[in-house]
């Protein structure tokens, strides 16, 4: 027989402290279990071990969230170390099989192919690809080839000019003082040494013995205009120890002082530096610049020079141009006529050398340069600055930047100067006053007009 209710633990009549009938009700919703009340349920199941499911998170690590106005439930939260995306659902694995660990697909490849050598990669072909897409890349590279392209012009001169021949050329003895602005003997040597047997004859050369000077011309620059001076070569001076001679023999006597000596005595002018050009420089130079143009005044056929040319402007190489120069036989002026070739021959070299093809053109500029040491012959003293000061004052004066003169003389057999306009024109020179040369006293042959 069972006992009556109020006999039993937690009954209301036992008088129990702190157990009424409200408590009895309590313990019968969800505890009677634990009170052995009859017909109290069954504990529930314990929890399973281990990692929480997704879908039923620990309690003790979701948030609390506050409830929404609207009703609305509140968005799932991950737990901590949980790959799920709150709200998101998980993706499902590939068909077939995942390709990667826990069934997610691999990532798509980066655009352009990547890999090491693709355009996209991270490799050296990936690096240069993404340098050509930026606009800075082309602006560095052109400004490198700038700077290239400025070192190799100027180094090419001062490297190449260096290794020019140097003489001495400064006579003993009194001198004419020191005068502004700068004036150059430039002497074009007509010796065949050096010269193989084979080139003095393509140059028409001839004997290899001699070693004249039948191009003398001073150039003077300073505040006014550029002159350019031929003296003829027939010229009869006083040489110191010789007596009178012919000009163009100093230089076989006494070298390039003596000659300077001679041309300061007959014409006060202080020479202030010296150039030299061998017979194969003038051929080197202008097939260095591509060819010069020419204007024969009239058609010249001369055997002894190796020359046969037309009448009228045209371009010419080397040998035709040294043969334009040195002909004197067939004109008839003679000497006065070849000098005015001459000076023509020297400011088509300059005006070639100047132009924009012949710096731009690295092979052209550096055979011009090359050119330059093999035949060309410096005074002691001149730097490398200097013979660019010659080169640039040389295109200067073709006759519309400058002056080309002959020295005066009395008549077309170019021995005697005509004092009368020959002394005034070199005292212009002297007191580096060009401007006040007149007409009259420089002309192309120095025959009076």
């Amino acid at each position: 027989m069972a006992p009556p209710d109020n006999d039993r633990p937690g009954s209301g009549s036992s008088g129990t402290p702190g157990q009424g009938s409200s408590g009895a009700q309590g313990s019968s919703g969800g505890f009677g279990w634990l009170y052995g009340k009859d017909g109290a349920a069954e504990p529930p199941p314990p929890a399973p071990r281990g990692r929480p499911q997704p879908d039923q998170p620990e309690a003790t690590r979701v948030m609390p969230v506050q409830p929404r106005p609207d009703g609305a439930p509140p968005p799932r939260t991950a737990p901590r170390g949980s790959s799920v995306t709150p709200g998101r659902p998980s993706p499902a694995p590939a068909p077939g099989g995942a390709a990667g660990s826990g069934g997610t697909p691999p990532p798509p490849p980066p655009p352009g192919g990547g890999g090491s050598g693709g355009s996209g990669g991270s490799g050296v072909g990936g690096w240069f690809a993404r340098r050509l897409r930026r606009p800075r890349f082309y602006v560095r590279t052109v400004l490198l080839v700038l700077l290239l392209w400025v070192v190799y012009t100027v180094a090419v001169p001062f490297v190449t000019w260096s290794t020019s021949e140097q003489v001495a050329f400064e006579p003993d003895g009194d001198r004419p003082a020191e005068q502004d602005g700068t004036t150059y003997l430039l002497v074009g040597n007509d010796s065949r040494a050096g010269l193989t047997a084979e080139q003095r004859k393509q140059l028409s050369t001839g004997n290899p013995d001699v070693n004249l000077t039948d191009t003398i011309m001073l150039l003077h620059t300073g505040s006014g205009p550029n002159v350019l001076l031929s003296v003829p070569r027939d010229t009869e001076v006083d040489m110191p120890g010789y007596g009178t001679s012919k000009i163009n023999s100093a230089y076989a006597r006494g070298g390039a002082p003596l000659l300077v000596e001679v041309l300061e005595n007959e014409t006060g002018i202080r020479i202030d530096e010296y150039v030299q050009i061998g017979l194969g420089g003038v051929a080197d130079v202008v097939d260095a610049v591509g060819g010069i143009e020419v204007c024969p005044v009239e058609r010249i056929k001369d055997k002894a020079a190796g020359l046969n040319i037309k009448k009228g402007c045209q371009t010419v190489d080397g040998t035709t141009a040294l043969a334009y120069s040195r002909s004197r036989k067939q004109s008839a002026l003679g000497d006065l006529e070849r000098v005015r070739r001459q000076r023509e021959v020297v400011s088509a070299v300059g005006t070639a050398v100047l132009s924009p093809w012949t710096v731009i053109n690295p092979v052209r500029w550096y055979r011009l340069n090359k050119a330059v040491p093999t035949f060309f012959t410096f005074g002691e003293g001149m730097s490398s600055v200097g013979a660019a000061k010659w080169a640039l004052a040389m295109t200067r004066v073709d006759g519309t930047q400058g002056l080309t003169c002959t020295v005066p003389v009395t008549d077309g057999s170019a021995t005697t100067w005509d004092r009368d306009r020959a002394d005034p024109l070199f005292g212009a020179i002297a007191d580096d006053d060009t401007d006040r040369i007149t007409d009259d006293q420089c002309t192309p042959n120095g025959v009076r007009p």
